[in-house]
């Protein structure tokens, strides 16, 4: 082939296009011959990223570029899980741990590797999931989300589902219809458990969770459910009540940015109740999914109003024994069940 038919307008504008990346492919199709490829090469107006895959500069590459590398490399395929998440401008996860690697998801039949710092997974149908529009592809948010928060544990799934709906990227209701199309998801029975509690607002799983879990195991009193309250905020109802301690837990399930009306009719409800005396305490999923940590909270509190008993252990290894709960002027923990 003639090297001086290599289209260089075309070129300049993939190049734009991909944050200074290219694949010999793509130069091929632009009608680069190898004699002009290995002309770049020694120049260095191309340097090589992987195989088959250059960038414009000598440089080192940004993060970008080796986004886009990986997806040359292993092309067809698209950035994937925290890869992902970033590329869709997702700025905070509280459990990220892959440091600089770039994941990629392929097709179910591929089989190349790269190098350490890129992870290519196979996905069966990953077709249906990929965004190729975006620049660089991308795995379809809600999917590489969902993806994300089966790897981690309970917390770690909640505060990753939390951190996307916080920034507005996604929503419970968009993550369950995508939940349902993946049957086999490790965990999924716990994300739809906590997605559908927070997508239809009841509470309910993270109440049942706050009673089998930190009130029960720990040997709390036992708190009155949806307690009715007369005050001067008018009658509410409460989730939970220690009517002894005059103390209240409400529980809150919201994921991400709450309206300003529920925020003001919260903060209206918790100024009532200590207007007549009761203090209330707003622990969240978070809070619920470390429960020795939160029983021994509540224990404080409730000892600080008059409760004589004394927390348990709900296992050999519970927190409630490294004394975190002690109240102001206790210097011993109580010997625990």
């Amino acid at each position: 082939m003639d090297p001086d038919r290599l289209d260089q307008a075309a070129l300049a504008r993939l190049l734009a296009d991909q944050d200074g990346v290219v694949a010999r492919r793509q130069l091929r199709g632009l009608g680069c011959s190898d004699v002009e490829l290995r002309r770049m090469l020694r120049r260095r107006s191309l340097v090589p990223v992987h195989p088959g895959v250059y960038v414009d500069h000598t440089g080192r590459p940004t993060r970008a570029q080796l986004e886009w590398a990986a997806v040359l490399f292993h092309w067809p395929a698209a950035l994937h899980r925290e890869s992902a998440l970033r590329a869709h401008g997702m700025s905070r996860d509280r459990g990220r741990g892959d440091g600089d690697r770039i994941v990629v998801m392929v097709g179910s039949e591929q089989r190349r590797s790269a190098d350490r710092a890129v992870i290519a997974e196979r996905v069966r149908g990953a077709e249906r999931w990929i965004q190729w529009h975006r620049s660089p592809p991308r795995a379809r948010l809600e999917f590489a989300l969902l993806k994300v928060a089966s790897d981690r544990d309970d917390a770690g799934a909640v505060a990753v589902l939390s951190d996307a709906v916080q920034q507005g990227l996604t929503t419970p209701g968009r993550l369950l219809e995508v939940l349902d199309a993946l049957s086999r998801l490790p965990g999924r029975a716990f994300l739809r458990e906590v997605l559908g509690d927070v997508a239809e607002g009841t509470r309910s799983v993270l109440e049942h969770r706050y009673l089998t879990r930190v009130e029960r195991p720990h040997g709390l009193p036992l708190g009155q459910r949806q307690a009715r309250v007369s005050g001067a905020a008018g009658v509410a109802y409460r989730d939970v009540r220690y009517p002894d301690q005059r103390v209240l837990v409400e529980l809150d399930g919201a994921f991400g940015h709450r309206d300003a009306v529920d925020r003001w009719a919260d903060l209206e409800r918790d100024v009532g109740a200590a207007a007549d005396g009761e203090l209330t305490l707003r622990p969240g999923w978070a809070q619920v999914l470390e429960p020795c940590r939160l029983a021994g909270t509540v224990a404080v509190v409730l000892r600080a109003r008059g409760w004589e008993g004394a927390p348990t252990a709900c296992g050999p290894d519970c927190a409630l024994d490294r004394g975190g709960w002690l109240s102001p002027g206790d210097s011993q923990p109580p010997r625990s069940a």
